[in-house]
């Protein structure tokens, strides 16, 4: 891929002597407060994509790659994908957004430059097929992962343990391919493809392992 293809309170009780009283049992010693426990794991989870073309679902593969799903979910809990766009597009190759400077229609020559250099590799044996969701990297830069990511649109067994697999389409995928179709000047669609919405939410059933060829 080209160019730019992520802190104890010690309690002790000091008991004192009744001189003229009969000696009392000492008092009962208090608890130290109890440490809270830890928060419990979150569970599986998956992201749905609205755009102008209809919505799709990624299935986010925590297993695969914990710190890259953790950094997708966080930015798009915050809206850090909400009003980017899929800014390059390779027919029958890959779509690729994510992209923060995106959100600035007067920023188009920056497009793919945002966003980039804040995880390290997760890399895994996982096929690169149809419907797999990876980060996007700085040339020759493995450790240079982020907020961008692409989706596969068939199967690239050339980029095979070399990009960060950390999701996978499970539903939509007509959707994908329909914006995979737009015109491109290049690899520039020659409209914006708005990520309107991204939402985080736990996974609703259990998906097929892998996205069905036939989308």
């Amino acid at each position: 891929m080209r160019r730019v293809l992520g802190f104890a309170l010690l309690l002790g009780l000091v008991a004192e002597a009744a001189l003229s009283a009969p000696a009392a049992p000492p008092p009962a010693r208090k608890r130290a407060p109890a440490s809270a426990a830890p928060a419990a794991p979150e569970g599986p989870l998956e992201a749905v994509i609205e755009t102008a073309e209809g919505s799709f679902t990624i299935r986010l593969l925590a297993d695969l790659a914990p710190n890259h799903v953790r950094h997708f979910a966080k930015t798009a809990r915050a809206g850090g994908f909400d009003g980017t766009t899929f800014h390059r597009i390779v027919p029958r190759g890959i779509i690729q957004g994510g992209d923060p400077l995106s959100k600035d229609p007067a920023k188009k020559a920056l497009y793919g430059t945002g966003g980039l250099g804040l995880l390290k590799a997760e890399f895994s044996p996982q096929p690169m097929v149809r419907g797999s969701v990876a980060a996007v990297l700085q040339p020759n830069r493995p450790d240079s992962g982020g907020n961008q990511f692409f989706v596969v649109l068939s199967d690239q067994p050339s980029l095979t343990g070399k990009f960060t697999i950390f999701g996978e389409v499970t539903s939509g995928m007509d959707v994908v391919d329909r914006i995979g179709e737009t015109p491109v000047e290049g690899d520039k669609p020659v409209k914006r493809i708005v990520l309107q919405k991204v939402t985080i939410r736990a996974l609703a059933a259990s998906p097929s392992p892998s996205p069905s060829p036939a989308g």
